[in-house]
């Protein structure tokens, strides 16, 4: 209880916390960990890594590494303080940065990280569900991305009420097999298809400006391809600890075992894709797939319900931003109406806005270097520095002081050639005729 809080005010806090998402329930497993980390991981930035391969071998490998060091500065920061945990990212900025810095560094990019990330996965699906539809019945009428995005948005309008993670550990479970199967088709397809007779693993653009923006678009697909951090604090959350046996125990457990299913998934699709397909290959590898026609609609819907894992993994620390706005600021009362009505708003909101945008590719890069580029490489190392202060020069100073400056490089180069990409796809759709 806050020095000057009285007990009904206590108890009040309490109920609160009790009704919001993050903190309503402790008693998750390891095994949650690693599978809601796999759940935000791996999703529609797997499918675009072949696209990415040109001038992303090396930049794949060196994020794996980057994003595993700072992530495991997240999961140890959790618990710094004794008796006190960081359930969630802004609470841990603030604790950095001070009440209010902390607060407009932290809520303004991870509120874009996730919204938009939905958004994305909006359109993903969407897309998913109209190519398993166009190969399981050919001869059909055509029906336009946009209803494809309605029916996979359906789906949300009714999980989005699932209270908290552990109430979706289920869907985050199949989510996760899901991830694995589909990286597995995509791949294994990819490589009995052979290498293509006309393969070109040049670029595609011949001019020096054109392959600059290419690089800088593959760059932000493969910072799209780690985003779990934006929702590590809020899943080690539901971890129970004590002082003898700290949620961060099994919590690095369970993202050691992400991790390594993220690179059993990660690796095989871009390197294999790309070997084989070379600089044709579409921004989403299952489009370029053809054949066979079952195994290639059987990955578009597995497709689908990983999305709709990942999903709710993005949705959930957003309801909880606004459910705890709504009742701690403007003092409303914690309630099924209250939540059936922010969430259904929500849900709607990224269904229009990927409508209205559906261009998958550019949205990867835009996104992926705008935002996923300072809350994953960066911002854990800048708080590391603040709170522990290591030795200048050290070896952890020195490894901090990579990744942020990797990091900022890769925010201020991935949006430019995303939002070249978006201004390409907005001409093909007609947008600016």
């Amino acid at each position: 209880m806050a020095p000057n809080m009285t007990e009904e005010e206590a108890a009040r806090q309490k109920a609160i916390d009790d009704w919001l998402p993050i903190t309503a329930s402790r008693n998750a497993k390891w095994w949650y960990s690693a599978f809601h980390n796999v759940t935000a991981m791996v999703g529609a930035g797997v499918l675009s890594l072949p696209y990415a391969m040109g001038p992303g071998v090396t930049v794949l490998i060196l994020s794996w590494v980057i994003t595993f060091y700072t992530l495991w500065q997240m999961v140890e920061m959790h618990e710094m303080v004794p008796g006190k945990r960081f359930d969630r990212y802004h609470e841990l900025g603030q604790h950095a940065f001070g009440e209010k810095l902390g607060l407009w560094i932290v809520v303004p990019q991870q509120l874009v990280v996730e919204i938009s990330t939905d958004i994305v996965y909006m359109v993903t699906g969407g897309k998913s569900l109209k190519k398993f539809h166009d190969i399981v019945c050919p001869n059909c009428k055509s029906i336009r991305t946009t209803y494809f995005i309605m029916i996979f948005a359906s789906v949300h309008f009714v999980l989005s009420h699932l209270p908290n993670f552990n109430s979706i550990s289920g869907i985050s479970l199949a989510a996760a097999v899901m991830s694995l199967t589909y990286s597995t088709i995509a791949w294994t397809a990819s490589a009995a298809k052979g290498v293509q007779p006309d393969v070109d693993y040049g670029y595609t653009a011949k001019s020096a400006v054109g392959i600059t923006f290419n690089v800088f678009t593959a760059l932000g697909d493969v910072a799209f391809a780690y985003a779990g951090h934006n929702v590590v604090l809020e899943i080690q959350a539901t971890i129970p600890s004590t002082p003898e046996k700290p949620s961060k125990g099994p919590m690095w457990r369970g993202v050691v075992v992400a991790y390594i299913v993220v690179a059993i998934c990660y690796f095989p699709v871009g390197l294999v894709g790309y070997w084989m397909f070379g600089n044709s290959v579409e921004d989403n590898i299952l489009l370029t797939l053809e054949k066979p026609g079952w195994l290639i609609a059987a990955a578009n819907m597995f497709v689908v319900i990983h999305v709709i894992g990942s999903y709710q993994i993005y949705a959930i620390p957003v309801f909880d931003m606004m459910e705890t706005f709504l009742v701690k600021k403007l003092k409303f009362k914690p309630s099924f109406t209250l939540r059936f009505i922010t969430r259904n708003v929500y849900v709607a909101f990224t269904m229009m806005v990927g409508i209205i945008i559906p261009f998958f590719g550019g949205l990867l890069g835009f996104f992926g270097g705008l935002v996923l580029a300072p809350t994953t490489y960066y911002l854990p190392c800048i708080m590391w520095l603040i709170i522990y202060k290591p030795k200048p020069f050290s070896i952890t100073w020195m490894a901090n002081w990579i990744c942020i400056v990797l990091g900022v490089a890769l925010m201020i180069v991935a949006p430019i050639g995303g939002l070249r990409t978006i201004i390409l796809s907005a001409k093909e759709y007609e947008l600016f005729s």
